[in-house]
């Protein structure tokens, strides 16, 4: 039998119950009390909030001259406008909104993300 590749976090966890036997148990069970365990709503919400392979998007023009000012400055603070921005340029590319916070570690890790994707279009001077 060929396996199928895990879209995301709710298909792996589909393939483990599968595996030990709890999915079988589980198909039982509402199948004797009509009861529906919500199984396969709670894989496709978990596999849309925890992707295994994204679609990225290219920059636009504008995305990229504003990462350009956010790459280069080398901030370890970012204003709540700023926030927005890196967010916006985040969802254009990654197709996921992200959450304005004051994190510092967390807009690191998610500009580090965006420093990959630009840096693939940064020409050699």
């Amino acid at each position: 039998m060929a396996k199928r590749k895990s879209k995301g976090l709710g298909d792996s966890i589909e393939k483990l119950t599968e595996a030990t036997g709890i999915k079988k148990a589980f198909e039982m069970f509402s199948e004797a009390t009509g009861i529906d365990c919500g199984c396969d709503e709670r894989k496709e919400k978990l596999n849309k909030i925890f992707p295994y392979n994204r679609n990225i998007n290219c920059l636009n023009e504008s995305d990229y001259t504003k990462l350009t000012k956010y790459l280069s400055a080398q901030q370890t603070t970012l204003t709540p406008i700023e926030q927005q921005e890196i967010s916006d340029i985040y969802f254009n590319v990654f197709n996921y909104r992200l959450q304005i916070s004051s994190c510092a570690s967390c807009w690191k890790g998610k500009l580090d993300e965006l420093r990959k994707v630009y840096n693939e279009y940064k020409i050699n001077e």
